[in-house]
């Protein structure tokens, strides 16, 4: 699956290895200084581990759960900041967008397009990604199990655009918590796309009465080795030099000096359940 996204994506490296991809950054760009050193020490920690990297940062933050949270720098600076780390660190990019008319201004500077889970049954968003011809990564809405999300997909592919990533984020359990589904991973990767899991955001606590989202940053290994188990062929992971004055969910975000280490033991489990040759839709061992 890895080798049709590679065909899509300028600077995706390592695809070969055998070992899943990352897609991993701060959560919003705070400025441009910040972007390309937590870029540049990603893309060395991957290339010593041989695993592919996109480089992760919204441009703007839509979903607030308050009107005083910080939403970013301004659009087409944040978007410039993004193409300026592609080009110079020599890695693809990935941002959301929200609305229709995003999806044509952000695909001039990035190389996927991120539909966030709240927006997934969103026909005029998703074609509009689709139209540009960037690859698409589609969030799994909190509300769906991941067969619903065959028709996202389609919708995309619909549109004429074959490049879908499917990626889960967990699942809405009461009214301020999250649980992760396990068995979503392998029903979305039989569609015959890469499946992602989202690690940070599925240990969000949202809802919380500080109107500020709460997390449980120390599940990030748990969650992260058991979806590289079943067969994630990608993980998501927010990272931040201090995730304690990061402008957006630092609550549930990776220091960036952990990172190293944790990719380190998850491509130890990668290698034990993918000794050889790739996972059939089921997840088992071929």
């Amino acid at each position: 699956m890895l080798t049709s996204l590679a065909r899509a994506l300028p600077h995706f490296r390592n695809t070969n290895s055998g070992q899943f991809f990352l897609m991993a950054g701060p959560c919003v760009i705070e400025g441009e200084d910040m972007a390309l050193r937590i870029a540049e020490r990603i893309k060395h920690i991957t290339d010593k581990l041989q695993i592919p990297y996109i480089f992760k940062g919204s441009y703007r933050k839509a979903n607030r759960s308050r009107l005083d949270s910080f939403t970013g720098i301004g659009d087409e600076t944040a978007l410039r900041i993004l193409q300026k780390v592609g080009r110079e660190i020599g890695v693809p990019t990935v941002t959301d967008i929200h609305e229709s008319a995003e999806a044509a201004l952000a695909a001039e500077y990035v190389d996927v397009l991120q539909i966030p889970a709240f927006l997934c049954r969103q026909t005029d968003l998703l074609v509009a990604a689709a139209n540009t011809g960037k690859v698409v990564n589609i969030k799994k809405g909190q509300f769906l199990n991941g067969e619903a999300m065959r028709w996202a997909m389609d919708k995309v592919q619909g549109a004429g655009n074959p490049h879908v990533i499917l990626t889960d984020r967990g699942n809405s359990f009461g009214y301020s918590d999250l649980v992760v589904d396990f068995r979503n991973l392998p029903t979305m990767r039989s569609f015959g796309v890469p499946v992602v899991m989202d690690v940070t955001h599925s240990l969000q606590q949202p809802n919380q009465a500080s109107g500020v989202t709460g997390g449980q940053p120390a599940l990030i290994e748990t969650i992260a080795k058991a979806a590289i188990a079943v067969g994630a062929d990608g993980l998501f992971i927010e990272t931040h030099p201090t995730p304690a004055t990061a402008l957006s969910d630092g609550a549930n975000m990776l220091p960036l000096d952990q990172l190293e280490a944790l990719l380190q033991r998850l491509t130890r489990v990668r290698e034990a359940v993918r000794p050889s040759g790739d996972l059939d839709p089921q997840g088992l061992n071929a």
